[in-house]
C-alpha cells in the first residue's frame, strides 16, 4: 500500500478529487492510503501565518519553513526503515512530468506532496526535504493542489490492480515513445461515420498492424519530436 500525504492550507481542494473516480476506487481497494495536512496547523499562534515577505525585497510573498518542516515531519514519522519515501514539489521550474516518472513514483511507499502558494517556498525547505521538483507544463497556476492531484493520478492508477485491466494503462500514450492509437465503440455508423472495417474483422494481427500504423501517423504528425525519438537506435542491454 503506498501512503500519500497531501500538505496544503487548502484540503477541501484535494479532498473533492481524491475521494472521487480512481483515486478513491484504489484507496477502497486497500492499495492506497491518503492523509491530507492542513499547513494552518502547523503554523505559529496565535496568527498562524504560512507565509512572509521574502528578504531582499520584491514582490509577492514566500511559504515559511516551520510550517511546512513540521507537516513533513509529521508525514515521516512512521517511516520504517528500507522504505521508499519521495517527497514531491510541483514547480514550473522543476522536471517536466513524464510516464517514466509517474512508473517511478508508483513504486514508492510513501509519496508527500507539498502544495506550494503565493511566490513559492522557502528553499531550505526545498533544499532540505524535496526530492522531486515536477513541472507539468511551461505554464504557472495559483497553486499546487491541481498539479499535484495532476501528477497523482498519473502515479495511482499505475499500481497494478487499481485499474481492471493493467493492460489499459500500459497502451496509452506515453507509455511508449508513440502517441495511443484511435479508438471506437458501438455503434460502428455515428451520423455517417463509419468504424474502420479492419478493426470489426476479428484479425487480430491485422488489427495490431493497423493500431501501430495509426499510432505513427498520430505521432508523426501531433508530436514530431516523440515521433524522432521513436526512431533513434536502440541501445543494446549488456
Amino acid at each position: 500500500m503506498i501512503s500519500v500525504h497531501l500538505l496544503t492550507p487548502f484540503p477541501d481542494m484535494v479532498n473533492a478529487i481524491i475521494n472521487e473516480s480512481i483515486l478513491k476506487i484504489a484507496e477502497k481497494k486497500e492499495m492506497v492510503k491518503y492523509t491530507v495536512h492542513n499547513l494552518f496547523s502547523y503554523a505559529d499562534p496565535p496568527h498562524h501565518r504560512i507565509d512572509d515577505y521574502p528578504f531582499g525585497g520584491g514582490s509577492g510573498m514566500i511559504m515559511k519553513p516551520e510550517p511546512l518542516s513540521r507537516a513533513i515531519e509529521e508525514s515521516t514519522k512512521d517511516v520504517n526503515p528500507g522504505d521508499r519515501v519521495r517527497v514531491i514539489f510541483p514547480t514550473p521550474d522543476g522536471k517536466v512530468l513524464s510516464h517514466a516518472t509517474s512508473e517511478e513514483l508508483s513504486k514508492a511507499d510513501r509519496l508527500i506532496f507539498i502544495n506550494g502558494h503565493y511566490k513559492g517556498i522557502d528553499q531550505r525547505i526545498r533544499d532540505r526535504y524535496v526530492t522531486d521538483e515536477i513541472s507539468i507544463g511551461d505554464y504557472v497556476l495559483t497553486g499546487g493542489e491541481l498539479p499535484t492531484m495532476v501528477i497523482l493520478d498519473t502515479v495511482i492508477r499505475l499500481i497494478p490492480g487499481v485499474l481492471n485491466t493493467y493492460e489499459s494503462a500500459e497502451t496509452d500514450s506515453f507509455a511508449n515513445e508513440l502517441l495511443d492509437f484511435a479508438h471506437y465503440t458501438r455503434p460502428e455508423e455515428f451520423d455517417g461515420m463509419i468504424v474502420p472495417e479492419i478493426l470489426l474483422s476479428g484479425h487480430h494481427q491485422k488489427i495490431a498492424t493497423w493500431r501501430l500504423d495509426n499510432q505513427l501517423e498520430k505521432t508523426k504528425k501531433n508530436r514530431p519530436d516523440l515521433f524522432k525519438k521513436y526512431l533513434e537506435p536502440k541501445e543494446e542491454s549488456e
